[in-house]
């Protein structure tokens, strides 16, 4: 069934109770639509939230996709080597991929296909069953929350995206884009209708439908729910600081605003969705051996003497780095997976993704701060209290004092000895892509100065969020990571600035043609991923 079918008005992903047996209609008749393929109606599943609860549960769990594959294609493959977190040992494509600047069609379709089928079409689906729903409303404010939280990082990689249109199907057949200036607003919007509900109940006890759906925690859901939302306005306010300075601040100030419940503070706020499987950097880390440390990420926290770097990152077993922490540089010469097998392998991750984390929401503060936002507060005092926030989530607290006080220490220079061709992999210690940014937080600092101590910090910080990263370097363009050495793009994506988007991919073109060249008239340049998205300027003085 082409992607146009899979969104046809109506069309539902059915999940049985007793997994999640998907199936499709393209009927626009809504009595037969709301019957699970198992004969249960709505009514007799809604008995117990089950039929909500799966809906959510699929939604929560592809905000970030879980399964290994989808992952690898739409976030290893793409915003975790983008951000600087990992690289990848494979010559995947004969070595001409996404990574070298040739992208792959068939990988970077997963960014699209699957956000729609799995976590798109849930929630929507929840939406239109609770929104009149006066006993459900708790339930409709979580779906609109889940939304946002999926549908931002789909617009984030690609621009305009189907959102307000989705299931409105036009007279040829197709489904219309929102711009990406237009999905903001939107965003804005579904936040802020989200947000004025938990306002209401963030103090009442959990409803069993909200138990039941909430894969995140387990008490007080609509106070850290509330927070999330709050912290994600922030996030998103932020987002488009350069391109709308007068929407960011409006929408960031609300965020701000201690009336509207405030934003996630202390490591028991953090969002963690619990998988139904092992976390797929695990797989593609150990079983599959196909990513290792980042080069940026080796880079800056070697040179910080980070704490954290052994609590995220295995030391190196290969004889020419043994006992080192040692990454790979992305968009480079690689012959043969082997010759990095043996670098440094993530730490083992629990069966949770992260989705947000206090720290974010200290360092999202801070910069607001810079920018003279209200109820901000001091970005000192918030920068520090981020750094001291993360490390709490490392149990490394005692260690804290020292390394915000550390004046001194840089990224240290990236040396490969296994490159192909000796020293083409290696950044020099003179190079201006190596970050001179120290740690310690310095008043009569340059406001450019202070936010680029505050991304590259927020960085080390929300690791192993790739898709965040990738968002905010291009955004910022920190923390300062190294340009791909190799670039097969045959002129598309310029080394540097490097990629900025990824393309629509073909399935879309073929079943919604129309609506998608309206789109790419929309993103304002060619459908390719050299052109920068609506929030992505070139000019990014503070």
């Amino acid at each position: 069934m082409d992607t146009i079918n899979k969104f046809k008005k109506y069309s539902i992903l059915f999940i049985a109770f007793i997994g999640l047996a998907v199936g499709q209609s393209c009927t626009d008749k809504f009595e037969e639509i709301n019957t699970s393929p198992v004969g249960v109606t709505d009514d007799q599943a809604n008995a117990d939230y089950a039929l909500i609860a799966s809906f959510l549960a699929q939604a929560q769990r592809d905000i970030i996709p879980e399964d290994v594959g989808e992952y690898q294609l739409a976030n290893n493959l793409c915003s975790d080597a983008y951000g600087g977190y990992f690289g990848a040992q494979a010559p995947f494509v004969g070595n001409a991929n996404n990574l070298t600047y040739s992208l792959v069609q068939g990988w970077y379709q997963a960014i699209w296909v699957q956000r729609y089928i799995k976590a798109m079409n849930p929630v929507y689906r929840v939406i239109e069953l609770t929104k009149e729903d006066q006993n459900l409303q708790d339930i409709y404010a979580f779906s609109l929350v889940l939304k946002v939280a999926a549908m931002h990082r789909t617009s984030d990689k690609v621009g305009p995206i189907i959102y307000s249109k989705y299931n409105v199907i036009n007279d040829d057949g197709g489904i219309s884009y929102d711009s990406q200036e237009q999905a903001y607003t939107l965003f804005f919007e579904d936040l802020n209708k989200a947000i004025d509900i938990l306002k209401t109940i963030q103090n009442n006890e959990d409803s069993p439908a909200m138990q039941k759906a909430d894969l995140a925690y387990t008490s007080k859901r609509y106070s850290h729910w509330l927070k999330f939302a709050n912290t994600l306005r922030l996030r998103l306010a932020l987002r488009i600081a350069y391109v709308n300075p007068t929407l960011a601040k409006t929408e960031g100030e609300k965020a701000l605003d201690p009336v509207n419940g405030g934003l996630l503070e202390n490591v028991v706020d953090n969002c963690y969705i619990t998988l139904s499987v092992d976390h797929p950097l695990n797989i593609i880390t150990s079983s599959w051996s196909d990513t290792r440390l980042g080069a940026p990420f080796e880079s800056i926290l070697r040179g910080y003497n980070d704490p954290r770097l052994p609590k995220l990152f295995l030391t190196a077993t290969d004889p020419a780095v043994a006992g080192q922490y040692k990454g790979i540089r992305s968009g480079i010469n690689i012959d043969a997976k082997s010759r990095y097998d043996n670098y440094s392998k993530l730490q083992p991750q629990a069966m949770k993704m992260q989705l947000m984390v206090a720290p974010e929401s200290w360092f999202l503060k801070a910069e607001a701060a810079l920018r003279g936002w209200s109820n901000a507060g001091d970005a000192k005092t918030n920068y520090e209290t981020g750094i001291d926030r993360s490390f709490e989530m490392y149990n490394l607290t005692a260690q804290a004092s020292a390394y915000k006080n550390d004046a001194t220490s840089m990224a240290m220079p990236y040396v490969d000895p296994k490159a192909v061709k000796s020293g083409e992999n290696d950044v020099a210690a003179s190079s201006p892509y190596l970050s001179k940014i120290t740690i310690k937080w310095d008043d009569a600092a340059t406001s450019a100065t202070k936010l680029e101590r505050i991304i590259t910090q927020k960085w080390i910080a929300i690791f192993p969020d790739g898709d965040e990263a990738w968002a905010e370097y291009r955004r910022t363009s920190y923390p300062i990571l190294f340009p791909v050495v190799v670039n097969y793009s045959g002129g598309t994506i310029p080394t540097i600035p490097g990629v900025r988007r990824m393309p629509y991919p073909q399935r879309e073109y073929n079943s919604n043609s129309a609506a998608v060249a309206e789109a790419v008239e929309m993103l304002g340049g060619q459908d390719n991923g050299g052109t920068r998205l609506w929030w992505d300027v070139a000019d990014k003085t503070f």
